[in-house]
């Protein structure tokens, strides 16, 4: 027997500008993911390896941006970044865990990095006062799933 998805979106939004992916749930839950959070917490086995312990600390996202979303059947989304991470597939319950847990999880990033000696800049990049230009994704201002056949 399939196990009924819980926690379907009832509304997607990603703002182009901010980056920023709003959810909101069947319950009056609306979260804000920030595409860098989304990023270093992609359900992928490439962040999150083939099993405790195997994680791999995403280090120098602060400016990535969202380019597509594309529904993965009736129980996910599948972000498409910047920085050409592509693989991982985002459960709306994996979604909802991102939004509930959104405080505590990033400050146990931001802690990993500090112990790690790294950080959310990339590589050479210098951080200016006035705000980067970023890509503007070609996604709408919706998600709107495909009917099945």
């Amino acid at each position: 027997m399939t196990k009924p998805v819980q926690n379907v979106p009832v509304r997607i939004v990603l703002h182009q500008r901010s980056q920023i992916l709003e959810l909101e749930f069947p319950q009056g839950e609306v979260f804000q993911l920030p595409s860098e959070y989304l990023r270093v917490y992609s359900p992928s086995a490439e962040v999150r390896g083939h099993g405790p312990g195997q994680e791999v600390l995403q280090t120098g996202k602060r400016e990535v941006a969202i380019l597509a979303i594309e529904p993965v059947g009736h129980y996910a989304i599948q972000l498409q970044f910047s920085d050409g991470h592509t693989s991982g597939i985002y459960s709306w319950d994996w979604l909802h865990k991102l939004g509930c847990e959104q405080p505590s999880l990033w400050a146990d990033y931001l802690a990993r990095l500090e112990a790690a000696g790294e950080s959310r800049e990339a590589a050479g990049e210098i951080r200016e006062t006035a705000a980067p230009a970023r890509v503007e994704p070609e996604f709408g201002t919706a998600l709107k799933r495909k009917p099945t056949p």
